[in-house]
């Protein structure tokens, strides 16, 4: 992934969605020949001159210093992980872990064990590049039955894009779409020579109109926390809150994610019908895990 053109598309992209108004500058006249603020405007607010900013836009971060790009990120209203994906198109720090991102993850069983004691509450692993690597039974209940797909098929960002199903089970599925590209930009912007990632983006490129128009918007978040609407076939509709936390040990790139219902209402009811039927519907069915 060429860097310097990330870098240069991702500043256009923050710059064209501020208006003047929305930073106190006044606006001159009805006509605008370029979407949201001019280059010279917002070198103005960085406090740095139009010719040092539009290098910058041009891809050429070299000897950019983090205090310009602090004063840039400031006048551009980014969020702290947007800044920290300026900076990191910016200013690449040089890893040695393209051998190490070529390896298969892996999920330690011990983790498999705290997945499959977690009764009523879908949960699952995710790897780099969006990757569902383990899961309990309410996950695969809830989601799908992930031992039945191929393994290259158990990936967030296919499941999303490429899965009919997908549009049924997220009730507000444009918001779960740009939640799914925004973390994978965020990715490729630690990892830009992770060829498996650009294969994936490649895929999804020429399969899904939806992923094309989404990446090429280069918004950036974090998985984190927060709640989604999720449709069942068998229970109905349901609000679930969810949690991603960092998995402690030596892969820094999986994530457990959990969903859970708020105690005493119709969508905790839900679950725990679904994970009733789920009980009886896989009783003597074992996970098949790799």
């Amino acid at each position: 992934m060429d860097l310097s053109a990330e870098l240069s598309e991702f500043l256009r992209s923050r710059r064209a969605r501020l208006k003047p108004q929305d930073v106190g500058l006044p606006e001159f006249g009805r006509h605008r020949r370029v979407p949201g603020l001019r280059r010279e405007e917002l070198a103005q607010l960085a406090g740095v001159s139009v010719a040092y900013y539009t290098r910058l836009e041009q891809g050429n971060g070299r000897n950019v210093s983090m205090e310009v790009l602090d004063s840039i990120a400031r006048a551009l209203r980014l969020s702290d992980t947007e800044r920290a994906h300026l900076t990191h198109l910016a200013k690449p720090t040089v890893k040695k872990r393209q051998k190490a991102i070529a390896r298969p993850q892996k999920v330690r069983p011990g983790l498999v064990q705290l997945l499959d004691s977690m009764e009523g509450v879908p949960a699952f692993v995710l790897g780099r590049r969006g990757d569902i690597l383990a899961w309990n039974r309410m996950a695969r209940a809830l989601m799908g039955d992930f031992a039945a797909w191929e393994p290259r098929e158990r990936n967030m960002a296919r499941l999303v894009f490429l899965d009919p199903n997908a549009r049924d089970l997220y009730v507000d599925w444009e918001c779960k779409a740009v939640e799914v590209v925004s973390v994978l930009r965020l990715y490729a912007g630690l990892h830009p020579d992770d060829q498996e990632l650009l294969a994936l983006v490649g895929e999804l490129s020429v399969r899904s109109e939806e992923f094309r128009s989404l990446w090429a918007a280069h918004t950036v978040t974090d998985k984190g926390h927060g709640t989604k609407r999720v449709r069942h076939p068998l229970v109905g509709e349901m609000t679930l809150s969810y949690e991603s936390l960092k998995v402690s040990g030596d892969d820094p790139d999986l994530m457990l994610v959990t969903y859970h219902a708020e105690p005493g209402t119709p969508s905790a009811d839900a679950l725990r019908l679904l994970a009733q039927w789920g009980l009886d519907e896989h009783a003597d069915a074992r996970d098949v895990r790799k």
